[in-house]
């Protein structure tokens, strides 16, 4: 059954101005075409809406119940299509993303609130899982594209460079090392460690590193979340290895960071999101925000494209 959209507004204009003439210069047609408008929408309806004489123009009773109908009608249609408008300009729709945790604590919170300031409306899903997690949220689409790091992932997935992020040592104020700007990877032989568990994905990377000429390094304690850590280290339990994004210098204020040398050791964070997919434009608004914010060097002016 085809809608009458056109009929039905034409009807309404009729009903409010109780005047052809006014109506039709409110929809900006001529009075023919407004009652030609009329006629086709009481054939469509087999019934009667405007009773109109030479001095009058009266709503019918059936004209009269239909009239607050049919503006709910073209009400609710207007919504929904202002809705889908906004969709499309990515001013209005939900977004789901995942990432490793440690984005989430300094470096995503800045991107969020400039993507909310442009779009208010927009609601956004993060699931904050390990690096395989992450992965596995964007493959399953329960998160549109994620941020993970650097490494081997399937081949499903596209991956574009976002940032660099370096390894530190964080330990409290009353910690021998407390007064060091840098410190070796030899030098952290002595202390007692927190370091990150082997299903972390940050552990392969410092193995990795770290290889070539190994430092017997004391790792008393593992954790899988740099968060623990922090809380191990803020209560004196000891010094820890953990990536710079993960510290909030505000809420541990007794916690120094020092730079680890010889090697520095970092790692690479990814945006990640699926072969031959669209994002919503919610998404890709928030990607692109992303990819504002990231190492200029590693700029893209779109997904797999690198500027240099």
């Amino acid at each position: 059954m085809k809608i009458d959209t056109a009929g039905v507004q034409g009807f309404i204009a009729i009903a409010v101005h109780r005047n052809f003439r006014r109506a039709a210069a409110e929809l900006h047609i001529t009075q023919t075409a407004l009652s030609r408008r009329l006629q086709t929408l009481e054939a469509f309806l087999g019934v009667k809406l405007i009773e109109r004489t030479t001095r009058s123009v009266e709503l019918t009773q059936i004209g009269r119940e239909f009239l607050p109908r049919s503006r709910r009608l073209l009400g609710e249609l207007e919504t929904a299509l202002t809705e889908i408008r906004e969709t499309g300009k990515a001013l209005r729709g939900d977004v789901a993303i995942a990432c490793v945790p440690t984005v989430g604590v300094r470096y995503l919170p800045r991107v969020i609130q400039e993507y909310s300031s442009r779009y208010p409306n927009n609601r956004i899903k993060i699931f904050d899982h390990s690096s395989y997690g992450v992965a596995e949220a964007v493959m399953r689409r329960e998160a549109e594209f994620g941020i993970n790091v650097a490494g081997a992932h399937d081949s499903q997935l596209i991956t574009v460079p976002l940032l660099r992020d370096r390894f530190v040592l964080i330990c409290r104020d009353d910690h021998p090392l407390a007064d060091c700007r840098s410190v070796s990877w030899r030098q952290l032989e002595p202390h007692p460690l927190i370091f990150a568990g082997q299903v972390s994905g940050n552990r392969p990377l410092l193995d990795l590193a770290l290889a070539a000429d190994a430092p017997k390094l004391r790792a008393y304690y593992e954790v899988q979340r740099s968060s623990t850590a922090l809380g191990l280290v803020s209560e004196g339990v000891g010094a820890a290895v953990v990536p710079g994004l993960a510290v909030q210098r505000e809420a541990y204020p007794r916690i120094r960071v020092i730079a680890l040398v010889e090697p520095a050791v970092s790692r690479s964070l990814v945006l990640i999101s699926p072969k031959n997919s669209h994002l919503s434009p919610a998404a890709q608004a928030l990607y692109d925000q992303l990819m504002r914010h990231a190492s200029p060097q590693r700029r893209t002016s779109s997904r797999g494209h690198e500027l240099r």
